[in-house]
């Protein structure tokens, strides 16, 4: 079973996986997906404000989608770690609950980026948003950085966020059909 979507001249068959016990999802997963990636950050520079001067995002998915944004609109980008990171100085620490995860979860952001950030026009990137609680994490990383956070922005959304967030494809919540279709 599977889910096709078409980002520009881009196709995919995502995968449905199972997520609970009577829950199903289409699963999109950019890390890898060169052609994938790309053709998001193509649709996503047409929605992105004139005005941005950073880019903010979070290790590991929104880093390939972010670097290949960035590039397309010559920006700077900086990236919050899910780890300390040794070579971190004095880094800004953010909780997060991510409801994806059903887990807490810790943001870090070196104080030299922190400091990269301050007085920037900031959107906050990811690849999926779900509930929007990791990205809310990252606007309050911009705000304590000193940076005004523009907006949020995605690839895909599935669900229905806390947050506004513009992104180009909607994908469903839930797959109505079994798993062994």
């Amino acid at each position: 079973m599977s889910y096709n979507i078409t980002i520009g001249t881009v196709e995919r068959s995502l995968p449905i996986i199972q997520v609970g016990p009577t829950k199903f999802l289409p699963f999109i997963e950019l890390l890898g997906d060169f052609e994938l990636t790309n053709a998001v950050a193509d649709e996503l520079v047409k929605i992105i404000p004139s005005e941005t001067e950073m880019i903010f995002t979070m290790e590991t998915s929104g880093v390939a989608l972010g670097h290949a944004v960035a590039e397309r609109l010559n920006l700077p980008y900086k990236v919050a770690r899910r780890h300390r990171r040794s070579t971190m100085q004095n880094p800004l620490i953010q909780e997060v609950e991510s409801f994806t995860l059903g887990i807490h979860d810790t943001l870090w952001l070196d104080r030299r980026h922190a400091d990269q950030i301050h007085g920037k026009k900031t959107i906050v990137l990811a690849d999926v948003v779900v509930s929007g609680s990791t990205n809310a994490s990252l606007a309050r990383l911009v705000e304590r950085s000193g940076g005004t956070v523009l907006g949020f922005y995605a690839g895909f959304v599935q669900g229905t966020p806390s947050i506004p967030v513009q992104c180009v494809y909607q994908l469903p919540v839930e797959m109505l059909e079994s798993a062994t279709d």
